[in-house]
């Protein structure tokens, strides 16, 4: 599908700006590519061989069929609970990173895939209530109604707080930037530990396809999707997840990983609350 493939586009962009901006060349995540598929898989002792592959496909299958609903310009399935399907397939990233780190058998790989447990609890819910509030203003849980009712308003104006939410729950979901815990250093890279070869690439891909996926669908959900002058509605749709998935990739080199119970905490008591106002106070409006 086209919008598949947008977004591998934008995934492999990301990767490519994250090199650059951590002092390496543009094609230094090709290259490590190519390297990784001409290196062999490891294996653990009494490892569940079949979970962790599983766990390793899942994640970027998710991302993929989560980006098959989120409109390029005027191009989408046309799902009506688009919204609903989208979060679903974050919800799928839990299970496949837990998977990773249980399926090893390593203890490290296993804290990491718990990490990624109580991580993905703490944003879920800040983040599906930044998605039902541009469902409420929108009346609607499909991507294109959302899209077309910001006409001459962008949903990110007039409900900066769940447009901000959102954008952080999406690097939780990532596991990206501060939220970066999962694979974290100080768990000697956490659920991706023992993966190499062409299972640590593909498990990257899949996460970098997650952020990709979560750029494009701020679009039509908060900045008018396709919406723009001169240039046709693929073409806004494009640059406008660019420059998303810019400021994810820009905000991971200049914001410090932080402690979980710190983020945790931040999410129950501070984002919830906040996305929680922000609704009632659409509800209104739109009532």
């Amino acid at each position: 599908m086209a919008e598949v493939a947008v977004l591998g586009v934008l995934a492999v962009a990301a990767a490519s700006l994250d090199a650059v901006l951590g002092g390496r060349s543009w094609d230094a995540p090709l290259r490590e590519a190519a390297r990784l598929l001409g290196t062999a898989r490891r294996t653990t002792v009494r490892s569940d061989v079949l979970l962790m592959r599983a766990g390793v496909v899942v994640l970027p299958v998710a991302a993929a069929v989560a980006a098959a609903v989120v409109p390029v310009g005027d191009r989408a399935v046309g799902v009506p609970v688009g919204v609903v399907w989208f979060n679903a397939m974050e919800v799928v990233a839990w299970a496949s990173v837990w998977l990773v780190g249980w399926g090893t058998n390593s203890a490290f790989a296993l804290v990491g895939g718990y990490r990624f447990l109580a991580q993905g609890l703490a944003y879920e819910l800040p983040h599906m209530f930044a998605l039902v509030t541009v469902a409420l203003a929108a009346h609607s849980l499909d991507f294109r109604e959302i899209a077309a009712a910001q006409d001459g308003l962008w949903f990110g104006v007039w409900m900066p707080v769940a447009f901000a939410v959102f954008l952080v729950s999406a690097a939780a979901m990532a596991f990206w930037g501060p939220f970066g815990h999962p694979v974290g250093g100080d768990a000697a890279g956490g659920a991706a530990l023992e993966l190499s070869g062409a299972d640590r690439l593909v498990f990257f891909a899949g996460r970098y396809g997650l952020l990709a996926v979560a750029a494009a669908a701020s679009v039509p959900l908060f900045l008018g999707g396709g919406a723009g002058p001169v240039l046709p509605g693929w073409a806004w749709s494009v640059l406008k997840a660019a420059a998303v998935l810019a400021l994810l990739v820009w905000a991971r080199r200049r914001l410090p990983v932080l402690r979980m119970e710190r983020f945790m905490a931040a999410a129950w008591t501070v984002l919830i609350p906040a996305v929680v106002l922000q609704m009632l106070v659409v509800a209104i409006v739109v009532v």
